[in-house]
Parts: C-alpha cells; structure tokens; sequence
C-alpha cells in the first residue's frame, strides 16, 4: 500500500497549505478542498496553479480524489467513455457523488459511446446528474438505417466530433489533457497502453474552462440522452433503476475490481499530504477552446479558434519546437510551414507513434505519405517503439505484470523556445485543426516548459524512439501492419485522418 500512498503525494502536492506540518495532519483532515484552494489561490491573486501529470495512475488517483471531495458541483466533458473497469468505476464515482448532494453534468461525444442505453438513461435519472450526448449521429437512439442515411446526407457533420477532455470539480479545480476515460489511458489495458499527459489547474483559468464547458452544454449539439432514448426511458422502472444503482455500487466494492489498497489511500489522502506547495507551478495560463460545431458551415477546411492560437504561437518561435503528437499528418501547407521556421534557424523536434506502436493505421497512413518530405524539410521526428524502455518507469506495476502491453504516445504537448508549453487535446492532424473541436492551455514558464521538454526528449532517446531520419522503423512492425497501412495509404481520405 505504501507504493500508492507515495504515488498520491507526488501527484497531489498541489493540495497544501503552507505553514503546517506532518504533525498537524490530523487537522489537516478538515480543511476542505474549497479552503485548501481558496488559500492558495488566495497567496497567488490572479494567477492560476498548474500540475503536469505524466504517469497515467498520478492522473488516475488524482481524479478519483477529486470525486470523492466534490462538494457542490462535477462537470465532465470527454470524447470517449468506455464500459470498461476504468469507465465503470468511474460512473460509480459520479453517483457517489450525486448521492451526496453534488451536482452532476457530463458531456460526451456519439461516435464511440458503448455505454449501455439502460444505464445512462439511469445515471440521468437521478435529480442530480444529467448526461448529454454531443452530435448523436452515430450511436445514441440512432438506428443503422439512420446512421446510413445520415453520412450519405451530411457526412461532414457526422464527422465533426467534440474532441474535448475536461474534468471541473467545484468550479476551483480541473484536469484537462490527453487522456479519455478507459481503461488504456490509464495504465489499465492489458493489449495497449498510452504515454500520455495531463495537467491539473487551479484558479482563473478553471473559470475560463467552466464557461466552455457551459457554452457546449447549452449548444443544441448537446442532446439530453433521455430525450434521444424515448421510448426506452418510458420502459424503465424505478425498481430497474435502483438495480441498475446497486449495480454499480457493488462493482466498485469487489477488490477485484477496485484494488483496497488503491481505495485505502484515496480514503487516507486528506489527513497524510505532506505539506509542500512550492511543486505547483503559477502562472497566467489561458485556456483555448473551439466552439461547438467548428467551422459547420464548411467542408474540411476553417481551422478554428484553437488552430489559430496554435500557428500564432508556433510562427513566433525563435530557437525550438518540440512537439508530441501520437498522429503526424500535416494539415495543407503544414510542412512548408515548419520548412519555414527552420531556414529562420528554428530546431523542429517530433515524437510521434511508428507503425508498430500506433492503434491508428488510418492516421499512420496519412503521414507515410508525407514521410520523404517531412524528411527533406529538415523537420527531426522519432518513432515511438512499441516496447521502450521508459516503459518501465511510466507503467505502474511494471515488475509484477506478465503480459506487458504496447505502449503508444497518446499526448499532445508542444514546448516553444523552451518557455511556452501547451498540453491540450489537439493532435497534429487534419481532423484537430479543421474538424474537431479541441481544447487545451497555453503557458510561460521557462521551469514547467523545460521539465515537459525533458520528458519528450527523454521519450526521444535510441532506446525509447527510432530516428527517421537513420532507420526505416516499419520493418519493426508485424507485416499485417504492413499491409493494412499500404492498403489504407490508397484511399483519398487525408483531410479526415
């Protein structure tokens, strides 16, 4: 249990109060998460706090925390939420909280729900959660015939997806980043894992991401799910409801399926945080966001509010780009662009997925074309291996696993002359900068910046990433990869990938 306890301070320490110590924990214990950030905040008027989290279960742990000490309001906005553990549990944590008193509200995308009808419509049956589903083109109360009907009629509506990952607790604390809500995003898939990042804010910057969140959630794109699921909502009982809450509940109390170790030291936090606040990092830090239905006017072009911020960023470099990006496909001009920027002197850095650690051949495909030029441009990019050695310090529980998954980048992260960093949900893609909305933020800290820099650069070396520039990585991949990707290559579906 020690481990997870240790695991919990590095990625909570942002959760103090200067002035105490260890031996005044079990004080500690009530000071609530209001007045733990109302202090702080209180000590750095006007800016905001922010807490990178590299390793999936630090991401994990800290949002599992922050459910349990939600006190008045939890707004969740994600683009996919599986029924796996991990999705399990965590709409378990959602209705804990909801039984307590707190307000309730989560946003997710169609595409790739697989949440069951029955149990969503359950979860937004309780008076204080409600659930939405954005642009429900897809999945949600949508027949085959529908669906049909709908890509042959409005195929880029059906394609503009809601790309967003926020989690908001009390308006005063809030996650943003790479990771979706699954299993795999979080060290807990035993086929694919993901190298990905997040970062948790306090202060003004969470009332920037509150106000986004409220402007997706009073969009017509945000659909209640009872009202897309009808006649099944009428078919629902309140005795069904109720199983389907004890359900639930008795999920998450088998150790099986929530380890007790894990829930003892959430349960423990609050009172064995040791005191030290100077691990958070305050700054102005502005949140960029796209609006609901980006650029839905148009065909698979316009950028967006988010793209826009981004290019302005990246054209005032002066020395170095370091990007992460677990898909590399250039939007139009894209690489003459990056050309640019190097013949002024600017280094361009990439890490980015080969083809045997990507899950996407589609994406992969797309930038397998672009391979040569990207090349001759001058741009460095470094291929992710599928089993690298860093896998071993990021993946918790690494020595007692028998079946080591592939690990992929799934973080999108760029660090601009060593001193601005953005983490966010935006991929170096097509899709991210015309089609998806995308959310992320965007700070001047020569300290935060050079440490996620480091980070990349380490996930760069010989023994994590190859060097495109000196190997040909695909011949690492099984051929069925191989073959996919070649095949996928011959399809013209480059402003989608």
């Amino acid at each position: 249990m020690n481990y997870y306890i240790l695991s919990l301070f590095l990625s909570i320490t942002f959760f103090l109060l200067p002035g105490h110590s260890l031996a005044q924990s079990s004080e500690y214990k009530k000071v609530s998460l209001s007045e733990i950030t109302e202090d702080l905040c209180r000590q750095h008027p006007g800016k905001s706090g922010a807490f990178v989290l590299e390793r999936g279960i630090d991401a994990l742990l800290t949002r599992a925390w922050l459910a349990d000490h939600a006190a008045t309001s939890i707004e969740v906005q994600y683009f996919i939420w599986s029924t796996d553990n991990i999705g399990i549990l965590a709409a378990e944590s959602l209705l804990r909280a909801a039984e307590r008193g707190t307000k309730v509200r989560v946003i997710v995308d169609d595409l790739l729900i697989d949440a069951p009808d029955e149990s969503m419509l359950a979860l937004s049956a309780h008076p204080n959660i409600e659930v939405r589903i954005y642009n429900p083109t897809n999945s949600v109360g949508v027949s085959i015939p529908e669906r049909a009907f709908g890509l042959i009629s409005n195929f880029r509506s059906c394609n503009q997806r809601m790309h967003d990952k926020t989690f908001i607790v009390d308006n005063m604390v809030a996650i943003t980043g790479g990771r979706n809500m699954a299993d795999e995003y979080f060290d807990y898939d035993h086929e694919y894992t993901f190298r990905d990042r997040d970062i948790l804010l306090l202060g003004p910057v969470v009332t920037q991401m509150q106000q986004s969140f409220e402007e997706f959630w009073q969009s017509s794109l945000a659909v209640p799910v009872e009202n897309l699921l009808d006649r099944k909502k009428k078919q629902l009982t309140a005795e069904r409801i109720a199983e389907i809450y004890a359900e639930l509940h008795a999920y998450a109390a088998d150790p099986e399926n929530f380890a007790p170790e894990v829930r003892q030291a959430i349960g423990d936090l609050s009172g064995r945080i040791p005191v030290y606040a100077e691990d958070l990092t305050w700054e102005d830090v502005r949140f960029m966001s796209d609006v609901p239905g980006k650029n839905q006017d148009r065909w698979f072009k316009g950028g967006g509010r988010s793209t826009e911020m981004l290019v302005e960023a990246v054209s005032k470099a002066e020395k170095s780009v370091t990007i992460q990006s677990p898909y590399l496909v250039f939007p139009d001009d894209g690489i003459d662009f990056f050309a640019g920027l190097i013949k002024k002197g600017v280094e361009v850095k990439i890490s980015t997925n080969s083809l045997a650690s990507t899950d996407n051949l589609m994406a992969f495909s797309g930038y397998s074309k672009q391979r040569s030029k990207i090349r001759k441009a001058g741009i460095r990019v470094y291929e992710f291996q599928p089993h690298p050695a860093i896998e071993e310090v990021m993946l918790d529980r690494y020595a007692e696993r028998t079946d080591i998954p592939t690990f992929a980048i799934h973080a999108k992260t760029m660090v601009i002359d060593g001193e601005l960093l953005f983490i966010g949900t935006f991929n170096l893609d097509p899709r991210s900068a015309n089609l998806n909305t995308e959310v992320g933020v965007l700070i001047r800290d020569r300290e935060l910046a050079s440490k996620v820099e480091e980070a990349i650069e380490r996930d760069m070396l010989p023994e994590n990433s190859w060097d495109i520039s000196i190997s040909d990585s695909d011949t690492h991949a099984p051929w069925w990869k191989q073959v996919k990707q070649t095949l996928w290559a011959i399809l013209p579906m480059d402003a989608l990938l």
